[in-house]
Formats: structure tokens, C-alpha cells, sequence
């Protein structure tokens, strides 16, 4: 990463309470931005900055809920960065997920990301940067849900580029990666489930959520990249 390319700069990381969202601050915070990590828990919040560190600011907010993102943005200044990692996808086959929990995942993960996308202020030639997933372009028949909305968001990301131009606008599209959203599985067949993917993936090793930082960086960073959608899946698409 090039030194200082973020110094000074004001960057909102949606979801940067945990996982991808926290790799995400600290890697902007490690290059000199200016940070805020936004999320609905304020005790994980608090908890992640003390450890990050470098000054980063802490905001409770809700983005599955209307009226909580209008009056963040609000009153919000101006961001040379916004990215939105957060996002909770119940899964299961469609004849058994229960329509609740359905529209729950995509007003969370979906219409999240599109109500930041509507209410934020984002200085010019700046950028918007969406986190989708590789089921997008590799559905699974027990996921079929979360394949349809990030490929939803990754045609959202690509329309934005167009309408909020100059800000850029991409979509980041993780593989399997190892954060605390497998913590809910004894460490015994977690370690198991990663050793089984790493053995079918073309890179042989399960991403690192620092892994979709470096390419959240890289896309913030390239002043030429716009409506892209960057794969970091270890190959998963094609394997």
C-alpha cells in the first residue's frame, strides 16, 4: 500500500464493529485516515476501536431502519470514503427459509447498503465500496437467497457508479473467509470446515479478512476504478 495515500482523509466503515468491517478501519487507520466505525452494538464498537486505536471514532447505527440512517446522515459531514461491510443473510433452501427471515436478509444486507448509498455524502472523487460474496456468480442450492442479492448488489454498485458520478462506486465479492461469522461452530468442525475448502480452492488457504481489506484499499485508492467488482474468493468462482 502506498504510505500516507489516506492521510487526513474522513472514512465510514458500515459494520466495522467486527470481522471484515474491522480489518477494513484498521488498514484506512494504518494509512492515516480519519476513521468511524459504524454499527448497531456500541459495546462491540467501543470494544474495536480501543483495539485499533489511532483516534477512531465510534457511531451507533442501524441501517436496516429508515428513519435511523436519514438522521445519521443528517447530520454527518462530508466522507471521502464510505464503505459498507455489514449485513445479516439468514440462509437456507428457499422452500424452507421462512419468508421472515427472507426479507429480513435482504432488507439488512440489500436495502442496507442501498439506504447508506441514498443518504450519504461523499466528497467528489471519492468512493462508495460494497461488500457482495462469490455466490453472486456460484450459487449454491442452500444458499440461493444470498447468491440473488449480491449479485443485486453488485448490479447496485455498478448503477451507482453511473448516477453518483464523480464518486466512485465498486463492489468487493469475498469467498469464504475466516471471521467470527463461523463462531457459532464448535472449533473442531469449524477447523474442519476451512481445512475441506482450503483443499478445493485453487489458492489452498481460506481468506483472511484483511485479505478484503487490501482490496477495499486498492479500489478506494485507484482513482481509475469504477462500477468494478473485485473478486477475493481463493478462487471459488471458477474452482
Amino acid at each position: 500500500m502506498t504510505t500516507q495515500t489516506f492521510d487526513g482523509q474522513n472514512v465510514l466503515v458500515v459494520g466495522g464493529s467486527s470481522g471484515i468491517g474491522a480489518a477494513v478501519a484498521q488498514m484506512f487507520v494504518d494509512e492515516r485516515a480519519d476513521v468511524t466505525i459504524a454499527s448497531r452494538n456500541a459495546a462491540k464498537l467501543e470494544s474495536v476501536a480501543k483495539r485499533i486505536g489511532g483516534g477512531v471514532r465510534t457511531a451507533t447505527l442501524d441501517f436496516t431502519d429508515d428513519a435511523n440512517v436519514a438522521a445519521f446522515f443528517a447530520n454527518a459531514q462530508a466522507y471521502d470514503h464510505v464503505v459498507v461491510t455489514a449485513g445479516e443473510t439468514p440462509t437456507g433452501p428457499v422452500r424452507t427459509l421462512s419468508l421472515d427471515d427472507a426479507y429480513a436478509a435482504m432488507n439488512s444486507k440489500f436495502w442496507g447498503a442501498y439506504r447508506v448509498a441514498r443518504g450519504a455524502s461523499i466528497r467528489e472523487g471519492g468512493s462508495l465500496t460494497l461488500i457482495s460474496g462469490f455466490l453472486s456468480v456460484r450459487p449454491s442450492k442452500s444458499s440461493v437467497l444470498q447468491g440473488a442479492i449480491n449479485a443485486a448488489l453488485e448490479a447496485l454498485g455498478r448503477g451507482l457508479a453511473l448516477e453518483l458520478s464523480p464518486v466512485r462506486v465498486n463492489t468487493v465479492s469475498p469467498g469464504l473467509i475466516a471471521t467470527p461469522l463461523w463462531s457459532k461452530l464448535d472449533a473442531q468442525a469449524r477447523e474442519k470446515m476451512y481445512e475441506g475448502a482450503a483443499a478445493r480452492l485453487p489458492a489452498r488457504r481460506v481468506g483472511q479478512a484483511e485479505d478484503v481489506a487490501r482490496a477495499v484499499l486498492y479500489l478506494a485508492s485507484t482513482r481509475y476504478a469504477t462500477g468494478s467488482t473485485v473478486l477475493v474468493d481463493g478462487g471459488g468462482a471458477i474452482a
